[in-house]
C-alpha cells in the first residue's frame, strides 16, 4: 500500500472506534456546535495583504518527519492572524501528522478568522466533530473518496453551516466537483508519491473554470512560485511547511507577507 492507503486504513479504524464512543447527540451538546461559522468566502474579499493565504500549523508529516515540535499552536496561529492570513489550517490527524482536536479547541476563542480542520474525512461523524470543536471549513480529499461520497459528505457539512474545500490532484478527479462545495483545491503534491509538480496544478486549474474559488496547496516554497500560480488563475494558497520549518513560524510568515509585491 502507498502512504495514502495506509492513512485511510488507519482512519477507518479510528472512525469505527469513534462511533462506539460518541453519538450525534454528544456533539450537538458541545458549546461550539451552535456557533455560527465564519465565512471564508467573505474573508477572501477582505484580505489585508492582497493575497489570500490559508496558513497552516503542522508539526510533522509522513514525507518530512518532524517539521517543528516546539512552536505552539497558539503562538503560530495568532501570528498568522495578526499578519494577514485569511484562514488558519490546523492538522488534527494524530498518528501521521502529530495533530489533535485540542489544537483547534485551544485557539478557537483567540481567532476571529476561519479555521480549516485538515484531516482525512471519510464519515459524517468526523464532520459533526469538526463542527463541535469550532471549525469553519473542512477538507475533503478526492483521492480517498468517491464522487458520491463527496456529494454526501459535503451536503452534510453544508447543512451544519460548514464550508468545504475539495482537494484534487489528477484530471480523473474532476468529476468529484459538485454544487455543495465552496472551494476547489489543487494539491501540488501527489499524495501517493509525495512528488511536487506545479505544472500539474496549473494544468488542473485550466480544467476547472471560474465557478469555484481555487486554492493551490502544498509545495509553495517562494513568492515566485506563488506568483506563477496566481498568474494562472488561483485565488488562494494553502501554505505551511515554508513557515513551520523555521524556529519562529509566525515571524517567517510575517517576513513572507512583507516581501509580497504591493498592489
Amino acid at each position: 500500500m502507498n502512504i495514502l492507503d495506509t492513512i485511510i486504513a488507519t482512519k477507518h479504524a479510528e472512525v469505527a472506534a469513534l462511533k462506539k464512543q460518541r453519538t450525534a447527540k454528544y456533539y450537538e451538546q458541545q458549546p461550539y456546535f451552535e456557533r455560527d461559522c465564519i465565512n471564508l468566502l467573505q474573508q477572501f474579499d477582505t484580505t489585508k495583504i492582497g493575497v489570500n493565504i490559508i496558513a497552516e500549523y503542522k508539526r510533522q508529516s509522513p514525507s518530512k518527519g518532524i517539521i517543528n515540535a516546539a512552536a505552539t499552536v497558539q503562538e503560530v496561529t495568532l501570528a498568522y492572524q495578526q499578519f494577514g492570513a485569511v484562514c488558519c489550517s490546523i492538522l488534527t490527524d494524530e498518528q501521521y501528522f502529530g495533530g489533535s482536536l485540542n489544537d483547534i479547541l485551544n485557539v478557537r476563542e483567540q481567532l476571529n478568522i476561519p479555521i480549516l480542520r485538515k484531516d482525512f474525512i471519510i464519515n459524517e461523524i468526523q464532520i459533526l466533530e469538526a463542527k463541535a470543536i469550532g471549525a469553519d471549513v473542512i477538507l475533503l480529499i478526492a483521492a480517498c473518496l468517491t464522487p458520491k461520497q463527496v456529494k454526501q459528505l459535503s451536503t452534510f457539512a453544508y447543512s451544519l453551516g460548514l464550508q468545504v474545500l475539495l482537494e484534487l490532484h489528477g484530471e480523473a478527479e474532476l468529476n468529484h466537483i459538485c454544487d455543495t462545495i465552496h472551494f476547489v483545491g489543487i494539491n501540488n503534491r501527489n499524495l501517493k508519491t509525495f512528488e511536487v509538480d506545479l505544472k500539474q496544478s496549473i494544468y488542473m486549474r485550466s480544467k476547472i473554470g471560474n465557478d469555484y474559488k481555487t486554492i493551490a496547496e502544498s509545495g509553495i516554497d517562494s513568492i515566485d512560485s506563488l506568483q506563477i500560480l496566481q498568474s494562472n488563475g488561483f485565488d488562494g494558497f494553502l501554505m505551511g511547511e515554508l513557515f513551520m520549518k523555521q524556529t519562529k513560524p509566525g515571524l517567517a510568515f510575517e517576513s513572507f507577507c512583507k516581501a509580497l509585491p504591493k498592489k
